[in-house]
């Protein structure tokens, strides 16, 4: 049982394979949580019960659901306070030819990239343990434009009017990202606008 704790304590988050690898047998899982010591949240998923709960629960829960997923759109946004939308699902960006998970919890949008879209302003964080990969502010907002149809022209001009007032120095980063989203002509005159 003190295994099982000192694991969980350590990845927040663990996915059911990560345990067994740690030597704790799935018939010792099942018994750790008819014993209340751990608790399912997810399929596959299990932490320490009473773990503290936090808003960010949803975004590491799909970062061990999805390992190769980058936290992206508008998921991105509210990570980095850059919008007043809250997102129910979590919208995560994966490679086109990668696996496509199937979860019910939490809700995944999954956006697939490829090359320097996808490898290119990713920064990591640690939420309770869990690494979570993140797109930056700057590559954030660039993508809002590049998937404009999905999100809404709205919430990309939201997302730039409130990246241009909190980072007013890092417009570089924008117009670099915005480059490597083939937008810098979709992006323009809204830039303009909002200066």
């Amino acid at each position: 049982m003190d295994h099982a704790v000192t694991v969980l304590r350590k990845a927040g988050i663990a996915r059911s394979r990560d345990l067994e690898r740690a030597g704790i047998s799935r018939t010792e899982i099942r018994r750790l949580r008819e014993q209340g010591v751990i608790e399912r949240v997810g399929r596959g998923l299990y932490r320490k019960s009473g773990a503290p709960i936090t808003e960010r629960n949803d975004l590491a829960e799909a970062a061990r659901l999805v390992p190769g997923g980058i936290v992206c759109l508008l998921s991105a946004l509210r990570f980095h306070g850059l919008t007043t939308q809250s997102p129910f699902e979590v919208w995560l960006a994966i490679d086109r030819k990668a696996w496509r998970p199937r979860t019910e919890h939490p809700p995944l949008r999954l956006v697939y990239l490829s090359g320097a879209a996808l490898n290119e302003g990713v920064a990591e964080h640690d939420v309770g343990g869990v690494r979570l990969r993140v797109f930056s502010a700057a590559k954030t907002v660039a993508d809002c434009f590049k998937f404009r149809n999905k999100i809404g022209t709205d919430v990309a001009v939201e997302a730039l009017r409130e990246y241009r007032r909190v980072h007013p120095k890092h417009l570089d980063a924008l117009w670099q990202f915005a480059e490597v989203d083939r937008v810098t002509r979709v992006i323009r005159p809204y830039l303009e606008a909002v200066g």
